[in-house]
């Protein structure tokens, strides 16, 4: 139908919306209803935006088991999320992108709670076995990830937070970590610091070797000395760090320079060497990542690069959908790099 409806009355008080009450109310056919709440841009942008109005104000929702039966998709896409992380803010700033990249798609997110410590593959057999989503992200991307393997032999879209080491391409989005790591150690050495310190992610995560790699390269180039402490990982707890950080200060030569890959690594490191009674800026410096203003509003200040991870989780969303629509994955591909013009110096 192309003539414009009547009126835009809603369903009867205590009904739900559908798409026949919209036709309904509009005067449009259900068919044309329904060709423009999924967007079809055969339908003319007017006839779509009175059908949205409609829609909105009757409180429309689509009944997604009834999609799922007609289409064969479920309009969900899985985040598989680690809730253990070197960001205070991560969570937010990664799910707030994604939601400005799915907004207006008809898809919403499942967030599962991914145990780097249990089985990684377990919840990703039963998003293919149960037909739970569309598509998949996740992050702690390891160097040769069970769940990459797992997804590329099912042909299964899917989005990786960090790259693998697997020869066959696969859509990623990911930070230049040894960029970060070479610029921190040029920062620190740049302000006479000669022995330097690092806490790395576990061994199986790709970026720890993008991490160990700038890191180590660049202080031995630099011709300073250098650890990456042992006994403990980023994915430590906080009195774990503390403790290996106290062991430090109270050696012979401690430490004099800290590269932080995040923002909480940074605060303990922060209350460390406070607590040995060493002064930020005379006796140590520290450089890290951050990805939230908190460094903003901490005095003494630190020297800091910014991960932008709303940008992350944005990119993420949208190289899934343009999985999903077929598009292959070597051209999925996606690097951040540091934003130096947000650094911050002190």
């Amino acid at each position: 139908m192309t003539g414009e409806p009547a009126d835009t009355k809603t369903a009867p008080s205590g009904e739900k919306p559908t798409l026949r009450s919209l036709a309904e109310a509009t005067g449009f056919s259900v068919a044309t209803i329904s060709r423009a709440l999924a967007n079809d841009p055969r339908i003319a942008a007017k006839t779509r935006a009175k059908v949205s109005e409609a829609a909105k104000a009757a409180g429309y929702v689509p009944d997604r088991a009834a999609r799922r039966l007609r289409t064969g998709r479920t309009q969900v896409v899985t985040l598989l999320l680690n809730t253990e992380h070197e960001f205070l803010g991560f969570t937010h700033e990664f799910l707030s992108g994604m939601t400005d990249a799915l907004r207006g798609t008809g898809y919403s997110v499942n967030v599962v709670p991914d145990h780097v410590g249990e089985d990684r593959l377990a919840p990703v057999r039963n998003i293919l076995r149960n037909h739970l989503a569309d598509g998949i992200l996740f992050t702690r991307t390891e160097a040769f990830d069970p769940r990459v393997r797992l997804m590329m032999e099912a042909d299964f879209p899917f989005v990786s937070h960090g790259r693998t080491e697997f020869t066959a391409p696969h859509p990623y989005v990911d930070f230049d970590n040894e960029a970060f790591a070479r610029a921190a150690v040029a920062r620190l050495v740049e302000k006479g610091r000669t022995r330097l310190s690092l806490i790395l992610p576990e061994d199986r995560f790709t970026f720890t070797q993008h991490l160990r790699y700038g890191f180590m390269s660049a202080a031995r180039e630099a011709g300073v000395d250098h650890e990456i402490v042992a006994g403990v990982t980023l994915d430590s707890s906080a009195a774990e760090i503390a403790e290996a950080m106290r062991r430090s200060r109270d050696s012979s030569a401690p430490p004099d320079g800290y590269v932080c890959v995040g923002e909480v690594t940074a605060l303990v490191t922060l209350s460390a060497l406070a607590d040995s009674g060493a002064v930020l800026g005379q006796d140590a410096d520290i450089f890290a990542k951050r990805a939230s203003p908190i460094f903003d509003n901490i005095r003494p200040r630190i020297d800091t690069v910014f991960e932008d991870l709303r940008e992350t989780g944005r990119k993420m969303a949208e190289m899934l959908l343009r999985r999903m629509q077929g598009e292959p994955p070597e051209t999925l591909t996606h690097m951040l790099l540091p934003d130096f013009e947000r650094m911050h110096h002190v």
